[in-house]
């Protein structure tokens, strides 16, 4: 029988990065919504979003039921230690699909309760993702495939600050997205954004850089133990990051959205390489925590056949939704 282990790393780990690039900008806007000047732009940012965001989740469902299907040990594990930080995560992605819907009924003096449900859902949401991460890098304490930690040993020093830098740079995903999306004053008050949220993101990169190899040793010494080519992606990523300040001061529109999509995708690859191959850190790798290679081929069957349909589909939504977002067009 074929080893479909890493066909299968490769399915989840691409459904898992474009849940992280196309709902992080959903994510984003949402906690930018405090610094819109008035409930037209409000409106503004959030029609942006809003003929996207549900399918945008499509990729969470797929990663998630994948991860469930390929690596049940990766459940076994992960869902105890992580129970609280993953009930967070979706009661924020609750609130925040809820109020995409009801904050366009509401009353004016209404509205302001379903910014405030849309706007914190998003912040809860997204330093819940930072802090699964941060864990995920910190490993967890297991005996005999299964965990034998704490309640709240996801919830460090370290995970408050990777859920922090998660939430900038979300934003830096939500800003460059406006930028794209929008015109006018608020594109220019957008674009300001996007410059501080950059100088902020690269400064948490810098620490978890840093403080990485400090809780982790064998990230250390994967990093330091020898110079080799893993060192060209924080070289890529100082690059990119030149790059998309210089796009976002010549005022482009698309290309600091595609900047920042490519910066997230070099922090992926830097974090999957330096875990690698350890999908349950520090003991289980994806072979040990992968299901029998029957049951991983006939999943396959099905994966194969609804990609290309989502691929489809998510062009095709994105596609027909194109163009500026004014204050004269609207989703619902």
């Amino acid at each position: 029988m074929y080893d479909f282990t890493y066909l299968w790393v490769g399915i989840i780990g691409f459904g898992v990065l474009m849940y992280v690039l196309a709902d992080g900008f959903d994510l984003g806007v949402g906690m930018l919504f405090p610094f819109a000047k008035d409930e037209s732009e409000r409106d503004i940012m959030m029609n942006t979003v809003a003929p996207v965001w549900d399918g945008n989740e499509t990729w969470l469902v797929l990663g998630g039921a994948g991860l469930l299907a390929a690596f049940p040990l990766v459940y076994t594990v992960l869902l105890p230690a992580l129970y609280i930080g993953v009930f967070l995560l979706l009661a924020g992605l609750i609130f925040r699909g809820v109020a995409f819907e009801f904050r366009f009924k509401a009353s004016p003096k209404r509205k302001y309760l379903w910014n405030i449900a849309f706007c914190g859902g998003s912040l809860v949401a997204t330093f819940a993702q930072g802090a699964v991460v941060g864990a995920y890098i910190q490993g967890f304490e297991t005996e005999n495939f299964r965990y034998v930690g704490g309640a709240f040993d996801w919830l460090t020093p370290f995970t408050v600050m990777t859920g922090l830098g998660m939430m900038v740079g979300y934003c830096l995903l939500g800003a460059t997205w406006l930028v794209l999306k929008t015109e006018g004053d608020l594109q220019v008050r957008v674009r300001n954004w996007a410059r501080k949220l950059l100088i902020g993101m690269m400064g948490f990169f810098v620490v978890v850089s840093l403080w990485t190899p400090m809780i982790d040793s064998y990230v250390n010494e994967r990093w330091f133990g020898n110079l080799t080519w893993i060192w060209i992606l924080p070289a890529l990523t100082i690059l990119m990051a030149g790059l998309l300040w210089r796009w976002i001061n010549k005022g482009y529109d698309a290309l600091p959205f595609i900047g920042t999509i490519t910066l997230f995708g070099l922090f992926y690859a830097g974090l999957l390489f330096s875990k690698w191959p350890y999908v349950v850190p520090p003991n289980y790798t994806f072979h040990d925590a992968a299901s029998a290679p029957e049951s991983q081929l006939f999943l396959l069957v099905g994966v194969l056949f609804v990609v290309p349909f989502v691929l489809m589909y998510t062009a095709w939504t994105y596609y027909v939704f194109r163009g500026k977002v004014t204050s004269a067009s609207g989703y619902h």
